[in-house]
């Protein structure tokens, strides 16, 4: 058995309208203990959730667990905007076996608390 949380239960992921991101929004955070900080981009958005993609055999995917919370820290495509430091927690972390993105993981994220420190600008 994997050490990290891969959810199939389709009540872990969210039901709200996703669309794939046309402009290339990043993340990034870091896992308590270690001093490594990971950038991901943006795969898809809703009104308080993300997902981004982790190929399987990434050395994070096994420190990510569902019902995790991260301080993570949002960046806009538009240089005029702020980043955000925007507390978030893991909902899914589910495997795709087909397609063009066979190979990964799709990490799901809700945003639990908006505007909690903006980074810089």
């Amino acid at each position: 058995m994997r050490k990290y949380a891969v959810t199939s239960n389709l009540a872990d992921r969210r039901s709200e309208p996703r669309k794939e991101v046309d402009q290339y929004y990043t993340l990034e955070f870091s896992i308590d203990g270690l001093n490594v900080t990971y950038q991901f981009k943006v795969w898809n958005k809703a009104t308080r959730s993300v997902g981004f993609l982790v190929e399987e055999d990434s050395d994070i995917l096994p420190l990510l667990k569902v019902g995790d919370t991260l301080n993570v820290r949002y960046y806009s495509t538009d240089l005029a905007d702020c980043t955000e430091y925007l507390e978030t927690m893991i909902r899914h972390v589910t495997k795709i076996d087909q397609g063009r993105l066979k190979g990964h993981y799709l990490v799901g994220l809700e945003i639990l608390v908006a505007n909690t420190q903006v980074a810089s600008c």
